[in-house]
């Protein structure tokens, strides 16, 4: 090892500059601070960092580059009842780190304190045997040929899916690559996803995670990721290439290999809270380093956190290093990474102050000025568990949210009878209840009907109660509200006519999601019948019963869901950047909506308030959005016949609305595709079933 130089204070992390490493860490409550450098064969060197500028503590030593293990150790105030939890015997992980190599072991050593006490005695035991390194990246990287996407949000389909669980039993894949980055950016696998016709891959946690004790004491594993401990690391179980840095660079061809099938990669990033648990928990990084700074805590009780995610503890985000830490972090995955976007986990919980949802944040202001962040995708999860922590169409224009309305309402219309017409009609028309008051439009709704955190749709189907005994916490773990719809008797094999309502309801659901205003995600797997058994809460899971079983695949299912995709996609108008107004315009003399019973008669004020009304038909005007420069295209017409209703129901063709129809879609499956229907036809609508039919130049389906 050559020169060792004071450096400088930032950036912050580990950075390579061709000859030797700048150290960078924040600690405002460390007394001193140690660099350790470990080799191939785990033998530690401490080195003092000796520039320090505020809470900043930097060197520089020459000679020293990519691959290189390293941690810290922090030397001050152990006074747990305080907030303070410095234990220089615990070495620490690089919060800035690129790459972390190996995965925690767990031992005593882990902990900062001795025994079952949070509040006890500092710990002696040395960790560094047991917690994993952060690791020196050259980040350099050639991104020739690759071009971002920047799909518009009307055009936007997103898929979320988990990156071990997608490929982890894919036939096409080699088996060194199943469960990777590498595996993701297969052929086959970007074959299939561009086939289906989605537009964005939304990727469950991938910055670097660890297991829970809890967890690992039942012989299973953190499968969902949401537990960070690296937020600039890609996590290195994902990789097939070497945790040693390379993951970095598998990462990077994963999302360069999406791209140029013209797929955006949105990352579900977990900022509210990290993997260190509660004040009984690890000292693996942030706890050691500054635990005041980093955490909530309570006003009255300074030791004690805040925890409004229901991990054990809550980033303080109000702290102007944490805040720092998020957006450089973020900052770097979309300059550095190339990612088209993000999903905020627990979203409020970032907003948040000692308890109250606070809409003027400092989060909100960093993320709402920063010129890098304007240019891409944000979703909210706009809940979390704290009070008041239901914020669903609350967030500022710059997000997108999940809309749980939209999927609550949606099953209850389809499954259990719950919602009327109306209900129907908001949540189809992208919830403009939700929105369109704050100035917002349609893409602010990000539709779904099922995701990771649930039942898979076939199994909201297919079981009215959840089934978690296989995560050992005796079935009390899960959503209690997240309650399934059995067509038929759980357990028993269902007969033909139980099969065919399934099916149907899930061809139901996906038309629905699909062709509704606002932004569709999609769940991986729920295009072919994917189950989990009945498990409604899989985060524990990392086995065949959360991975994809192509094998077992509903064939004809995925290719309806492929139909209705590409149909969407090419109908240029069905979905929209503006809202639909229900009235003719300057350059449309048509509605662009209207709303009929199955009589043919367009609703009235009274129509909408018969709550028992399941069954009601749409016709769409799709007025194109105009293109500069680009002659102006004929609108095509889609009219919708929803029968939510236990009896099959004959709908009129409304005369008021102009053919000739063709159907594109029987969610019966039994009417011929393109088959013609006049104005004024009676359509007989099966119960559970939808119909759509075309009129236009775009060919039908996909």
């Amino acid at each position: 090892m050559g020169e060792r130089r004071t450096g400088q204070a930032w950036p912050l992390g580990a950075h390579f500059d061709g000859r030797g490493t700048s150290f960078s860490v924040f600690s405002d409550a460390g007394k001193l601070v140690e660099l350790c450098l470990f080799d191939a064969d785990g033998a530690e060197r401490r080195v003092e960092l000796e520039g320090r500028e505020g809470p900043y503590w930097f060197g520089y030593l020459e000679g020293v580059g990519p691959g290189q293990r390293y941690g810290y150790r922090v030397h001050g105030p152990y006074e747990p009842m305080a907030g303070h939890r410095c234990n220089p015997h615990k070495l620490l992980i690089d919060p800035y780190a690129r790459a972390i190599e190996g995965r925690l072991r767990w031992d005593p050593a882990v902990f900062g304190h001795v025994g079952n006490d949070p509040f006890g005695a500092m710990s002696t035991l040395d960790s560094a045997p047991f917690v994993p390194r952060s690791v020196v990246v050259d980040g350099q990287f050639d991104w020739a040929g690759e071009v971002r996407p920047r799909h518009a949000w009307q055009d936007t389909v997103i898929y979320e899916l988990h990156v071990k669980g997608f490929t982890a039993q894919h036939p096409d894949v080699p088996p060194a690559q199943r469960g990777t980055y590498a595996g993701l950016a297969h052929p086959s696998v970007i074959d299939y996803l561009q086939r289906l016709g989605v537009t964005a891959v939304e990727l469950l946690p991938v910055h670097q995670f660890e297991d829970d004790e809890v967890v690992r004491s039942r012989g299973l594993h953190n499968y969902w990721g949401y537990a960070t401990i690296g937020y600039f690391a890609p996590h290195n179980s994902y990789a097939s290439s070497g945790q040693a840095g390379e993951q970095v660079a598998e990462f990077k061809h994963m999302v360069a290999a999406l791209h140029r099938a013209g797929i955006e990669v949105l990352l579900d990033v977990v900022y509210n809270h990290t993997g260190e648990g509660n004040e009984s928990g690890t000292t693996l990084c942030f706890r050691g380093l500054d635990n005041y700074a980093y955490y909530k805590h309570a006003p009255e009780a300074p030791g004690r956190y805040l925890d409004h995610t229901g991990c054990g503890n809550t980033l303080q985000t109000r702290h102007p290093q944490v805040l720092q830490l998020l957006m450089d972090s973020m900052r770097y995955w979309v300059e550095e990474m190339h990612v088209d976007g993000f999903r905020f986990d627990l979203a409020p919980a970032l907003l948040r102050t000692a308890q109250w949802v606070d809409p003027f944040s400092a989060f909100l202001g960093a993320v709402q000025q920063d010129p890098v962040l304007q240019r891409i995708k944000l979703i909210a999860e706009p809940w979390d568990l704290g009070s008041g922590g239901y914020q669903v169409g609350r967030f500022p224009a710059v997000f997108s949210e999940w809309n749980g309305k939209y999927r609550d309402s949606m099953r209850e219309f389809w499954c259990r009878g719950a919602a009327g017409v109306g209900e129907f009609a908001r949540r189809f028309t992208g919830s403009a209840d939700l929105y369109r008051s704050a100035g917002r439009h349609p893409r602010a709704s990000v539709n779904f009907v099922a995701c990771h955190d649930g039942f898979t749709l076939l199994d909201l189907l297919s079981y009215e109660k959840k089934r978690n005994e296989a995560n050992g916490e005796y079935n009390r773990d899960g959503e209690s509200h997240n309650r399934g719809w059995n067509c038929g008797a759980e357990g028993a094999t269902p007969d033909p006519a139980v099969l065919a309502l399934r099916a149907r309801q899930q061809r139901n659901l996906l038309l629905t999601l699909l062709v509704s205003q606002g932004v569709p995600m999609l769940m991986a797997g729920d295009e072919f019948g994917r189950s989990q058994q009945g498990n409604n809460n899989a985060y524990c899971q990392d086995s065949p019963l959360s991975w994809l079983d192509w094998q077992g695949m509903d064939t004809a299912l995925l290719e309806f869901t492929r139909r209705v995709i590409h149909f969407v996609r090419r109908v240029q108008g069905l979905r929209l950047a503006r809202w639909l107004d229900g009235r003719p315009s300057d350059r449309w003399p048509e509605k662009d909506v209207s709303w009929f019973g199955p009589d043919g008669l367009e609703f009235g004020v009274l129509d909408w308030d018969r709550a028992a009304r399941r069954a009601l038909c749409v016709h769409i005007a799709c007025h194109p959005e105009p293109v500069p420069g680009a002659p102006e295209r004929e609108f095509e017409r889609v009219l919708f016949l929803f029968n939510a209703d236990a009896e099959a129901v004959p709908f009129t063709i409304p005369n008021a609305v102009a053919g000739p129809w063709r159907l594109a879609f029987d969610t019966t499956e039994t009417q011929p595709q393109g088959t013609r229907r006049s104005a004024g036809e009676v359509v007989l609508v099966a119960p559970y079933a939808a119909q759509v039919y075309h009129a236009g130049p775009v060919p039908l389906g996909g």
